[in-house]
């Protein structure tokens, strides 16, 4: 990401929330200059509350009821950080998160919804299942369908507690879905037994007596068992999973459902934060925190208190725009606004939803005591279900659009070349300090005569008698808005060469290139990217020991990595026989995903998959091949395949057939591919097709061009003998290298014949 003008104050987003979405698409359509954002969010898509009981019944996608955050943050030019915050630090203006260094910010917004508030009662913390949050809901629903599924004539009962719009809505979306897989196995509908609990005489409260009346005659007419007045008190799993109430009343079910009163973290009274008696932080008009001018908050977790609100989702669309143009007048210190929700709202309730026939849903239109239903009503609600999603698609023209305002200009000053544009001692001291105090830096070994510990000009390390050092050097610029996980995944790419050759790491030196700004932001960017290395190198129990920074427009990082190998046990692209097996460790795909992350055209679940890959360390993978005989490794990286394979069989003198239908592929890989979506360097990859033997046959093989596609800490690649290859394999998976597969053999080279064959 590059960064245009220095960077001078930091907005972080906590939650993914329908008011953060909405505001990152207006920032990437309005961007302020010298503004980093930084979206903190549990997933990378957020789901659409006004989609999902149609989800649940079967009628949208997971893609259509969810907003990929991933391209809208490459959108607004948002770092985007995969994580759980569970704490905050208002003093040192710092958000606590579960998995990753503390993250600084200068302005906050929190949209992190709200969770069913679960009684102190026993066995329901233990035996229910909260509706939110939701993507764990969705975790354990989609099992569940698949259950029935597969046993559609085993009996199922279901508990809803929670009379509530949310509860009805469920409950009508969940008995749908499972009525469709009932009928379309032949099985009797009495098959699934559904229970609706709520402690008041009606359900639906808040809403117009004709509507309580008319979903009430809906839920009775459906089947669904009604228990009004019914207070649960317990929940029991011996004999049976039982749902006991303060009359007497117990009823034996197979599930829970908890949709009840709406509850907040408790992280956020313990941060000191103005909060209701329900844990809902404290606003004013202007969607600002009463008792912190730098924090934000809207949606559920917000409490409007001059204007309190029921938690729907209707409100947190609507203070979308009023939250970003707020937070943009804070940071252009500009008044504020006031905010006004309108006292009544449409809401739009489905009552049959149908996967199989659209025509015949219907849904009930209420505002205030008027409500209406018909099949209209239900398209009318679909119309306007996906015309907001359509609202954070179609990101690639918005782009096109994008315009800047030359008066919203920084102050900053002109920044120098050469040694002029290292990062200052007192901010790499700082950093260094902080990585020392979290324990994030290996301590090295009694090889490191000199390295941090006393820093000196250069490092010294001793090699030990009858060992050789192993030397290797990687950098590049970013190519992901999270520089923690960059760092990460630059180490284990930096690393990779080491363990290809059989060597251990012993040291590593740092180099970084940060985007200018003020001390303190060059301070949070460097300590995120070396943290992220530092976790990577202590895990290989390798010492950072040095290196260099300077400033520049954007990140890039890279690391020189020695090790330490016995010289007559190197691995090297030389040692392939005729005879032996290729296993490919990893997938490929790297190189397109990326490439099409950049125009916005990879979806986050693709990007997920990637990153999960490239978080995955070659040491086991390297200690498992060595294990088994392997005579030649190398790893999959800038020159794809195809190159690297390449250098194998010359280096060898053999030649190879590589199996296409074999090769392990990255989810999305093939679909950026055939969409044209390459790396910029894949023309200059393709180069190594004049090595293949039948390239006129193969070239228009649908795999083909992942064959040259570059990889990052990409995964490697061995010959292996044929007898040891099933056992080799075995170990991999077992390792956790779940994608891990033979891939071809080497055979005899030919005079004459190129010696890359491609079979299909």
């Amino acid at each position: 990401m590059k960064q245009s003008e220095p960077i001078v104050k930091d907005l972080v987003l906590i939650g993914g929330g329908h008011s953060h979405a909405i505001v990152l698409k207006l920032f990437g359509i309005r961007p302020l200059p010298g503004v980093r954002i930084t979206l903190i969010t549990e997933a990378a898509n957020t789901p659409y509350t006004g989609m999902l009981p149609g989800h649940v019944a079967g009628f949208y996608s997971v893609e259509e009821c969810h907003i990929d955050l991933r391209p809208l943050a490459e959108f607004a030019q948002a770092q985007l950080y995969v994580d759980q915050a569970i704490a905050l630090d208002l003093v040192r203006k710092q958000v606590i998160c579960a998995h990753r260094p503390a993250v600084g910010f200068d302005l906050l917004s929190i949209d992190i919804g709200s969770t069913p508030t679960l009684p102190d009662l026993p066995g329901v913390a233990n035996y229910s299942l909260p509706a939110k949050p939701i993507r764990r809901f969705l975790e354990h629903w989609q099992r569940l369908v698949a259950q029935v599924s597969q046993q559609p004539q085993k009996r199922l009962r279901i508990a809803v507690v929670g009379g509530g719009t949310g509860g009805v809505e469920l409950s009508l979306a969940v008995q749908r879905q499972l009525h469709q897989i009932l009928q379309a196995a032949h099985q009797p509908l009495s098959n699934l037994e559904m229970h609706l609990f709520h402690r008041g005489d009606q359900v639906m409260p808040g809403h117009s007596p004709w509507m309580r009346h008319r979903l009430q005659k809906i839920l009775i007419q459906r089947g669904i068992a009604l228990h009004l007045q019914e207070t649960v008190c317990e929940v029991q799993k011996s004999p049976n999973l039982t749902v006991g109430c303060v009359s007497g009343l117990e009823i034996a079910v197979d599930y829970i459902i908890w949709v009840t009163q709406a509850s907040a973290p408790d992280w956020l009274v313990k941060a000191g934060l103005a909060t209701d008696a329900q844990g809902f932080v404290q606003v004013d008009d202007t969607l600002r925190s009463l008792s912190h001018p730098f924090v934000f908050a809207a949606g559920d977790i917000a409490a409007m208190v001059n204007h309190p609100r029921p938690k729907a989702g209707v409100f947190a669309v609507r203070q979308g725009k009023p939250l970003f143009q707020n937070l943009r007048r804070v940071l252009q210190d500009q008044p504020l606004k006031a905010y006004h929700p309108q006292k009544n709202y449409l809401s739009l309730i489905g009552t049959s939803v149908s996967a199989a026939d659209p025509s015949f849903n219907t849904a009930i239109a209420s505002r205030g005591i008027l409500a209406w239903e018909s099949p209209l009503i239900w398209r009318w609600k679909d119309w306007i279900d996906r015309r907001f999603m359509q609202r954070f698609q179609n990101l690639t023209q918005m782009r096109s659009n994008q315009k800047k305002n030359s008066s919203e200009q920084p102050l900053g000053q002109m920044r120098c070349g050469g040694c002029g544009a290292k990062v200052g001692a007192s901010t790499l001291e700082q950093v260094l300090a902080r990585l020392q105090q979290e324990h994030l830096l290996w301590p090295g070994s009694e090889n490191i005569l000199i390295g941090l510990e006393a820093p000196d000009d250069g490092a010294v390390v001793q090699v030990p008698p009858g060992q050789v050092m192993v030397h290797t050097l990687d950098y590049f610029p970013s190519f992901l808005n999270d520089p923690f996980l960059f760092g990460q995944i630059c180490a284990n790419h930096s690393l990779s060469d080491l363990f290809a050759m059989g060597a251990t790491p012993q040291t590593a030196l740092a180099i970084a290139t940060i985007p200018t700004g003020l001390a303190p932001k060059v301070e949070e960017t460097l300590y995120q990217v070396l943290a992220g290395a530092a976790k990577v190198l202590a895990q290989s129990q390798t010492a950072l020991v040095g290196g260099h920074t300077t400033e520049g427009a954007e990140l890039a990082f890279g690391l020189s990595c020695n090790g330490l190998a016995d010289p007559n046990q190197l691995l090297r692209k030389a040692g392939m026989q005729p005879g032996q097996v290729l296993i490919l460790s990893k997938s490929l795909g790297t190189g397109t995903l990326f490439a099409a992350q950049m125009r916005l055209q990879a979806k986050g679940n693709w990007i997920d998959q990637a990153i999960e890959s490239m978080l995955l360390t070659n040491q086991a993978a390297a200690t498992c091949f060595l294990a088994h005989q392997t005579t030649a490794c190398t790893d999959i990286t800038g020159f794809g395949l195809l190159g690297h394979l390449g250098e194998m069989v010359q280096a060898s003198g053999v030649s190879v057939e590589v199996d296409l239908a074999t090769i392990p592929i990255l989810a999305g890989a093939l679909e950026t591919l055939q969409k044209g979506i390459a790396s910029s360097l894949q023309p200059q990859n393709l180069r190594a097709s004049r090595l293949i033997q039948n390239l006129s046959s193969s070239q228009n093989h649908p795999l083909f061009p992942i064959l040259f596609d570059p990889q990052t800490s990409g995964g490697l690649l061995a010959a292996v003998p044929q007898q040891q290859a099933e056992a080799c394999l075995r170990n991999l998976l077992n390792l956790g290298y779940n994608h891990s597969r033979v891939i071809g053999r080497v055979k005899p080279f030919v005079a004459g014949i190129q010696p890359i064959t491609l079979s299909q």
